[in-house]
């Protein structure tokens, strides 16, 4: 196992000699490990099931699908984003606009976070389930 010293000497001599660190952010999370995905918020994953990217807007008077992006769905939910109550009324609203059952849609990633990942349990591509959401969108 090489040792904590070597480690900072080779470390060391790739910032010295002008090695860059790597950056932190946004444009750094962008990359090519994300082209294989579909475009949009909306992407297959495997066995059959569908992962939406969610930017949850919590505290809203009324549940809504506020606006459709090339990054993610913004869905106002109507539940204080205290102790899971927003993640499960996201779920509960998502399931009534893709007419699934509840159990169908899972909060995959995101359960302190405002951009979540949602997985949805059932047969159906990516733009059909795009189309409902966009739908609830303009509606």
């Amino acid at each position: 196992m090489p040792s904590l010293a070597g480690f900072l000497r080779v470390r060391a001599a790739s910032v010295w000699s002008g090695g860059a660190m790597p950056g932190k952010g946004k444009a750094a999370a962008k990359g090519p490990a994300e082209s294989g995905a579909a475009a949009g918020p909306v992407a297959a994953a495997g066995g059959g099931s569908v992962r939406v990217a969610v930017r949850a807007k919590p505290g809203a008077r009324c549940s809504a699908v506020t606006d459709v992006t090339a990054e993610a769905v913004g869905v106002a939910i109507a539940a204080p984003p205290s102790e899971g109550e927003a993640n499960a009324e996201l779920c509960r609203y998502l399931a009534k606009v893709l007419e699934v059952k509840k159990s169908d849609v899972v909060l995959e990633k995101g359960g302190k976070s405002r951009d979540k990942v949602l997985k949805i349990l059932v047969s159906a591509t990516p733009d059909e389930i795009l189309e409902k959401l966009k739908k609830e969108a303009s509606s």
